[in-house]
């Protein structure tokens, strides 16, 4: 699906616990920018079975807290954007299948909270983060460092590789620069062979360069109202990236690139990234 095509609205989930605001900031942006509704979402998770602990006292305070947290988001949003149309929903559910679902009607998923910084991050928010990026049926915008800036004149990175999920990324990203009137900059990874001689070093760069240009010449005639750039940078694609990010409005990726492990869904430069990255993270999904 071409971005664009049959968006419904924005959902942002809300968790009650963090500071919504950044996220919920980027969320409302794009609901204005794409003219649609702005969902707001809390997941209250469903009761446990237990002959031991009545555990409906705690549900309750979830389940005020998350509908305090509603009420003061929307207020929030509405204010920001008061041309957009906010709903919320608390719902009960497992957060991550209740947003997997959700997805199936959304132009986008934004998410904030990321903190994937070592083992206690895959124990915490990544039960929620890595899942939807995943298995969600829309991008999803990961947002989660109030301390990041941006740099004018305003540009989205995006990275690219010959994977199907990197040309979906590549549409959206043009879609979406050309949504804000910001730049783009188009940034593939190279890692010469250890046995690459210096010779065939320069060789492998120019078509590596070659192949890039031809990839992004068809979206650059489709968008011409786009700046567009685009470059080879020699070194990991996870650190390529996440710097070439550093100051952009965004850092969007495919789903799953090359180089994601056998059998998972979420490939290893994606995960990469959202662990490394500074900047909001947008995870497309396969066309």
């Amino acid at each position: 699906m071409r971005y664009g095509a049959g968006q419904e609205s924005v959902i942002s989930g809300v968790d009650p616990e963090r500071d919504w605001r950044v996220p919920l900031a980027w969320a409302a942006d794009e609901a204005a920018l794409r003219a649609v509704s702005l969902q707001l979402v809390v997941a209250v998770a469903p009761p446990h079975d237990t002959q031991h602990v009545d555990a409906t006292p705690g549900l309750l305070r979830q389940a005020q807290e998350g509908e305090e947290a509603l009420e003061r988001a929307a207020s929030w949003a509405r204010e920001r954007q008061p041309g957009v149309e906010v709903t919320t929903h608390l719902l009960e559910a497992a957060p991550a299948s209740l947003l997997t679902e959700l997805s199936e009607n959304a132009g986008l998923l934004v998410l904030g909270s990321r903190h994937l910084r070592g083992p206690s991050g895959f124990l915490g928010t990544s039960a929620l983060i890595l899942p939807l990026a995943a298995r969600a049926r829309c991008p999803v915008a990961v947002v989660g460092h109030p301390e990041h800036s941006t740099q004018e004149p305003a540009y989205l990175v995006v990275g690219v590789d010959d994977s199907a999920s990197s040309h979906a990324s590549l549409d959206w990203a043009f879609q979406e620069a050309a949504s804000r009137g910001c730049a783009l900059r188009v940034v593939a990874a190279w890692q010469p062979s250890v046995f690459t001689t210096a010779r065939g070093h320069s060789d492998h760069f120019k078509e590596e360069r070659r192949a890039l240009a031809e990839a992004v010449a068809g979206w650059a005639e489709d968008h011409p109202d786009v700046a567009v750039t685009h470059e080879v940078v020699e070194g990991s694609p996870v650190e390529v990236l996440a710097e070439a990010g550093e100051h952009a409005l965004g850092l969007v990726v495919g789903r799953k690139g090359n180089g994601g492990y056998t059998g998972m869904r979420l490939g290893s430069v994606a995960r990469g990234v959202l662990r490394r990255a500074h900047c909001p993270v947008i995870v497309v999904p396969p066309s």
